[in-house]
């Protein structure tokens, strides 16, 4: 275990972990992609001492009655989520419900897409220390991000636009993508829904380019799904075991799995620790960013 002001690095074999980054610099930027989970990897779990908010909890609707709904859909489903007795079979059947649920009161309650600016406005949600830096670096090294998260994709966007105030050219959100009509009213949802459970490589195809998506130009080389496939070197960060499933379908040569440890951390350390190449217990980014051999790129 290695100790750091801000937190501390777990690392389960740690020759393995040398010769992965090795084998991963000397193949240089343009074989590797980084593959990110959203809420409570690259946002805070804490803020101010309090949970932080996740993108699907953040959202207010101008009805409060839905907002009871959907609290009371997350007080049932979300224990079953994380039960270590149930299937993951029928666990999974489970998520898709809850998740069908919850999008249909979005659209029964009359979301608008100035519901969802105003909701992120109000928010506190907010990025780890060292997200900005890490998109800036990678951003610099042509080095694609894919976003994955069984949240919205609206608000994700949105997220980024208000709290980080600029776009990176090198960042595609794969999640459940609203549509809404032209009076900015949401109607349904589009393709396959993505949960907790099933965020993975075969939902790529409903990513796009974070500039596409909001309008901007950007005359700068954009990553379609073909050309990331053919990056065979993978950083995936995620808080959650089932997040290492994030890189399913993508037959990588080699991947530095990073897993943030938010809560619990007496009972999941030990399983955190064989799933994952590192492990972060408590606030940032900086220390994995900044190790010698990131900097090598």
């Amino acid at each position: 275990m290695e100790s750091h002001a801000s937190c501390e690095a777990v690392v389960g074999d740690s020759e393995l972990l040398v010769k992965k980054m090795a084998a991963i610099c000397n193949a240089g930027p343009a074989k590797l992609q980084v593959i990110a989970d959203f809420d409570g990897t690259l946002t805070k779990y804490r803020v101010n001492g309090c949970r932080g908010q996740s993108s699907h909890g953040l959202l207010q609707q101008e009805n409060p009655e839905y907002d009871k709904k959907r609290q009371e859909l997350y007080e049932h489903y979300h224990p079953l989520e994380f039960s270590p007795t149930i299937p993951i079979e029928e666990k999974t059947k489970l998520m898709e419900e809850w998740w069908t649920k919850t999008h249909g009161l979005l659209v029964e309650g009359g979301l608008t897409y100035d519901g969802i600016r105003q909701s992120v406005a109000n928010s506190t949600i907010a990025f780890r220390e060292g997200v900005v830096e890490l998109f800036e670096f990678l951003e610099e090294r042509d080095i694609p991000i894919l976003i994955f998260s069984a949240g919205l994709a609206d608000i994700i966007e949105e997220v980024l636009r208000q709290k980080i105030h600029r776009l990176f050219k090198n960042v595609k959100i794969v999640s459940n993508r609203m549509v809404f009509d032209n009076n900015g009213h949401l109607v349904s949802f589009q393709g396959k829904t993505i949960h907790s459970l099933n965020k993975n490589e075969h939902a790529l195809d409903m990513a796009a380019p974070l500039h596409d998506r909001l309008g901007d130009n950007i005359d700068a080389p954009t990553y379609e799904n073909a050309s990331v496939k053919t990056r065979r070197n993978v950083l995936l960060l995620g808080d959650h075991i089932g997040d290492l499933g994030m890189s399913d379908g993508l037959n990588y040569e080699n991947r530095i799995s990073v897993g943030f440890l938010n809560d619990n951390v007496e009972n999941s350390l030990d399983s955190y620790r064989k799933a994952f190449d590192v492990v972060y217990l408590m606030l940032a980014l900086q220390n994995f960013l900044m190790s010698k051999h990131l900097m090598r790129f």
